[in-house]
């Protein structure tokens, strides 16, 4: 991105965060006493508890330092269908330049999104791949579950911190297909941080399959320890 871009990001990363501080209330927790440097080298921001398109309003819990730094190095993958809405795809389009539209098969799109992963890209992702509705299912009627990507993420990365933020989720603010949103609620998210070195050895595999299954398996069972 030109130096113009990558201001214009962090004003309006910025923004989005200081205007959220005005219209809600955040209770932020951690998972175990909040570590030193918690927002020092985070490669991999993953949101679990995906229910709402408005998840940018969580940015109001994190530092304006980190949103400065993470708005430059920031990669994205947005999925084809959100990035193609005339509203939603625009508003992320200019919140992230550097979001990359995939499609849900492991095709051409995800290879592409992968190679963007560079040595001081840092990826934010929702790894669950799509958003739970108002009855606790996607909107094919199926059971929520986290997708085996963001292995191939980690595989990747390899060293630095992956933050995870377990949501509380937002329909109480705006659920999916609704057009209401309502201000002045509380937002609850709980944070996590893992060494990425340390979490891929803990499995002890080589095989690549296997390691997405386990890790996809190992954050369900964390967020369900660990939402508020």
């Amino acid at each position: 991105m030109s130096p113009l871009h990558v201001f214009i990001t962090r004003l309006l990363v910025i923004s989005v965060g200081f205007l959220t501080r005005r219209f809600y209330r955040f209770e932020v927790l951690w998972v175990g006493p909040k570590p030193r440097k918690a927002w020092k080298n985070i490669r991999v921001f993953a949101f679990l508890n995906h229910t709402s398109l408005l998840e940018p309003l969580f940015l109001g819990t994190l530092p304006v330092s980190f949103l400065w730094d993470a708005a430059k190095r920031t990669v994205v993958p947005g999925a084809d269908i959100t990035m193609n809405r005339p509203i939603a795809g625009t508003f992320y389009k200019y919140f992230s330049p550097r979001t990359v539209s995939i499609t849900r098969e492991r095709d051409d799109s995800w290879s592409g999104f992968l190679d963007e992963i560079k040595p001081d890209t840092m990826v934010a992702l929702a790894p669950e791949g799509r958003m739970m509705r108002a009855n606790g299912l996607d909107k094919h009627g199926k059971p929520m579950t986290v997708r085996g990507g963001i292995a191939d993420i980690l595989c990747k990365i390899k060293t630095g911190k992956m933050l995870i933020g377990y949501s509380g989720g937002l329909h109480h603010v705006n659920a999916p297909g609704e057009k209401r949103m309502r201000l002045f609620k509380t937002l609850k998210i709980r944070y996590e941080i893992l060494d990425i070195a340390d979490y891929l050895q803990q499995f002890d595999t080589d095989d690549p399959r296997r390691l997405r299954k386990y890790i996809a398996e190992d954050l369900e069972k964390r967020l369900q320890q660990h939402k508020p």
